[in-house]
């Protein structure tokens, strides 16, 4: 009896599946071959399967989650059409990081599109969105221009603190303080405040601060950047403080102030 019974059983799932596979088979057909027959789908309607996709959107989606839906991407889907993943030149042209080839090698989930992965030496494709950058670097040639874009940015957009590859100059430096004389991209470009502190200046012009310190003229008590204005190596002249201090025979004779007065660190 009990093996009667199974044998229904069997046969009830086997015809129960067969109608399943037709019913399958033949909404496929319908769709094919008269898509108007089939309501179409909305946006709101995608997240039933694929849950993780809308979720991932709304909170890294960047202009894919403000400019365009589902469908505006996703033009097919099987069994209508089998082309479900568009090619990012669809929407994408025209500048000329668009042009570079295997667009999934950094932006690797076209639903965080600015949620990149970066893997080994890269700078090429980086420059085409951040020129300026380049440029710099280029321009004021410093150990950062041998140096790979990933290398620092180890991700996008994160922007690495001084110190993971150079010493501080002084125990009181922050990666602000660094900022304030050196800009990344060109570091040897240094510009500076005037309130900037005289043992900043020191850390690295170690024998003129020792000298300066020494000194027991008025220059003692002058900051490094009073003299030196705004930008690395300035070097005033005597006279843009002390004019023509001496009657003119005498300036003639000894033009260099040097001569008799040492430097200006160690002034006599």
């Amino acid at each position: 009896m009990a093996m009667l019974s199974r044998k229904r059983g069997f046969a009830l799932f086997s015809s129960l599946s067969i109608i399943i596979v037709a019913l399958a088979v033949f909404s496929g057909r319908v769709s094919a071959e008269n898509p108007s027959d089939v309501p179409p789908l909305t946006d709101s309607q995608c997240v039933h399967c694929h849950p993780q996709e809308p979720a991932t959107i709304a909170a890294q989606g960047g202009k894919h989650k403000t400019d365009v839906g589902c469908q505006d991407c996703h033009v097919e889907h099987p069994p209508v059409g089998a082309d479900a993943i568009p090619a990012c030149s669809m929407c994408h042209s025209g500048k000329p990081h668009y042009d570079l080839e295997n667009c999934s090698s950094c932006h690797s989930n076209a639903h965080a599109p600015l949620d990149l992965k970066l893997e080994g030496d890269i700078t090429g494709p980086c420059l085409t969105c951040h020129q300026q950058q380049g440029d710099e670097v280029k321009k004021h040639p410093s150990a950062h221009t041998d140096v790979a874009c990933s290398e620092c940015h180890k991700a996008h957009r994160q922007i690495p603190d001084c110190m993971e590859c150079h010493e501080k100059h002084t125990e009181d430096m922050e990666f602000k303080t660094c900022l304030s004389c050196h800009p990344v991209h060109m570091p040897l470009a240094i510009s500076y405040s005037q309130d900037t502190p005289s043992h900043y200046c020191g850390a690295c012009h170690e024998e003129a601060a020792a000298l300066l310190e020494k000194n027991t003229t008025k220059h003692h008590d002058l900051a490094c950047a009073y003299c030196h204005r705004d930008k690395h190596k300035t070097i005033p002249p005597c006279s843009a403080c002390h004019g023509s201090p001496h009657p003119y025979a005498m300036m003639q004779k000894f033009p260099e102030c040097g001569g008799c007065h040492s430097t200006a660190h160690d002034l006599r």
